[in-house]
């Protein structure tokens, strides 16, 4: 049963925390880790294959201690539990959100094993070069027809993944993802590709969904025309589309032919729905046995989320961190900074699962809130960044908390003509960055010799917190455990904040209102009631078309 949870009282703890917060405001990083030589120790925790290290956040043991204290009296076990069970935690939609089943051995989920034994099928078909076109060539690309959830994640994992090793016998099919809805992307992509060799991945919870459709209808057309076949030709629809959706009669109505459908559920949010079917694009990277152990890593973060202490466990204390920051501290900005080039897509996927998840202003019993929420999420590969807006980060007005990620080891045999040796010199190069900006973020110019005289506009005045997640290497398995700790970490966010974060409602009334507005572009002057901001940037565009 799903525990009452009314928006959120300023309880004892609560103004505990602000008070330790005012009492905490003059003490710098630098002063914290001078007189304490276990802090590291006491604030970094490890398992599934990562380390994170909160060290440098602006946190003492007495705030940790309210902290942990304030997630009891949020009921965080209880809320924990009710995700765990399956109670309807998602409140305004009547819904579950078991993401986490998809993890699950196949003796817990068998409907779930059941569809991804039907992807396995398909993925071997694709990586084999058994998959044929309708004029019997061999699939070489796959093109990826979705948005949000259904791009952005499959999207990052397989690029993360894109250097793991395939069994011998199996090729990886060229992957390309079409997701904008103007056309410009997809557009690109057919320029690239042959007809003839070429498998779309329709994918879309509802099948409703405008970007997506109007996408595949474009693809559709594209191969009518290369390929010399009426737009409803079934042997073009059979060999060249699989559908991916929680809605098999939309499928079919597009006409997706039921061998080439796979399914999930309406209990998977979108922007949770890579470990689904949603997620063939990995499979296609790494392969089922690799999929599989991506889900391995993430069920392994589920029993960790699930059975370890407040203190000793990873998304709990990621999520308190944030409260600790946004609520307390007045820093409402979280900069994610990958220090390896693989995970350079991480930041847009996290933008959506925690500002699309936790980006609310009301209660979930429909109250409006009145502290801070989901922080503003937004972030670049590491090395990129330091020439773009470190600056900022480093002598700017505002405080941003910052996520810095590396990984210990990567290369362990040649790429193409390069060296072991040269790559793995480079891999040193960026974990060295890592760690020295976010010492300097933290330490400022004491990280320097102190002696020196700095004139004003070279001064570092330190004391920005952030958080420092290391990967003991960028495996599926690992993968699998961060993104599953992410999840985790939004969700006692949520609980904290007494807010939904599996509804986006926000984004729903877009759709809505974009669709009224297509009529008001094609003839401006019959629209009714539209502000004169709208309707003189419609009747520009229209001018412009004439």
């Amino acid at each position: 049963m799903v525990p009452e949870q009314d928006v959120l009282i300023i309880s004892t703890i609560w103004s505990q925390l602000a008070q330790r917060a005012k009492q905490d405001n003059s003490l710098h990083l630098a002063d914290l880790f001078a007189s304490d030589d276990g802090r590291f120790d006491r604030f970094s925790l490890e398992g599934a294959g990562l380390l994170a290290d909160f060290s440098k956040q602006r946190i003492t043991d007495e705030s940790r201690e309210l902290l942990v204290k304030l997630a009891d009296e949020r009921q965080l076990r209880h809320w924990l539990d009710a995700l765990f069970s399956g109670a309807e935690v998602n409140c305004t939609e009547g819904r579950s959100a078991k993401h986490w089943c998809l993890r699950e051995p196949v003796d817990k989920a068998p409907l779930v094993h059941e569809q991804l034994d039907a992807m396995e099928g398909m993925v071997n078909r694709i990586l084999e070069r058994h998959w044929r076109g309708v004029q019997g060539d061999a699939i070489t690309d796959v093109v990826n027809v979705g948005v949000g959830g259904s791009d952005l994640g499959p999207l990052m994992a397989a690029f993360a993944l894109q250097s793991s090793e395939l069994p011998d016998g199996q090729a990886r099919p060229r992957l390309h993802f079409a997701s904008s809805m103007d056309g410009s992307q997809v557009s690109q992509v057919l320029q690239e590709l042959n007809p003839r060799t070429t498998l779309f991945l329709v994918s879309s919870k509802s099948f409703t969904t405008v970007d997506t459709l109007h996408n595949a209808n474009t693809a559709r057309q594209w191969l009518a025309r290369g390929l010399g076949l009426d737009y409803d030709d079934a042997s073009l629809l059979r060999c060249h589309f699989i559908g991916i959706s929680a809605n098999a009669e939309r499928m079919a109505e597009w006409g997706i032919v039921p061998t080439n459908q796979l399914l999930f559920w309406d209990w998977v949010g979108g922007r949770y729905s890579l470990w689904s079917a949603i997620g063939m694009p990995i499979a296609l990277t790494v392969g089922m046995a690799g999929f599989r152990e991506m889900l391995a890593g993430a069920h392994e973060m589920d029993r960790h989320c699930r059975t370890q202490p407040w203190k000793e466990n990873m998304p709990v204390m990621l999520a308190l961190v944030d409260v600790w920051n946004i609520n307390f501290l007045d820093i409402r900005a979280r900069a994610v900074l990958p220090y390896d080039g693989r995970l350079k897509h991480l930041p847009a996927y996290l933008e959506q699962l925690e500002m699309e998840s936790n980006g609310k202003s009301v209660s979930r019993t429909g109250e409006p809130v009145e502290y801070d929420t989901c922080p503003v999420i937004w972030g670049e590969v590491g090395p990129n960044a330091q020439h773009a807006f470190f600056q900022l980060l480093h002598q700017g007005t505002q405080v941003i908390a910052c996520e810095f990620l590396m990984t210990a080891r990567r290369y362990t045999e040649a790429v193409h003509s390069a060296s072991v040796a040269e790559l793995e010199g480079q891999h040193a190069l960026s974990n060295a960055n890592c760690l020295a900006q976010s010492r300097l973020l933290a330490l400022g110019e004491r990280a320097l010799d102190p002696s020196l005289a700095l004139p004003a506009y070279k001064r570092y005045h330190g004391n920005q917190p952030s958080t420092t997640l290391v990967l003991d290497e960028l495996s599926p398995r690992v993968l699998g455990a961060l993104l599953a700790m992410y999840e985790h970490k939004v969700f006692v966010q949520a609980v904290i904040w007494g807010i939904n974060p599996f509804d986006q409602w926000g984004v729903e009334m877009g759709k809505v209102i974009a669709t009224d507005m297509l009529g008001v572009l094609a003839d401006p002057e019959a629209a009714y009631g539209l502000d004169a901001s709208s309707l003189a940037l419609a009747r520009y565009v229209a001018e412009k078309q004439k």
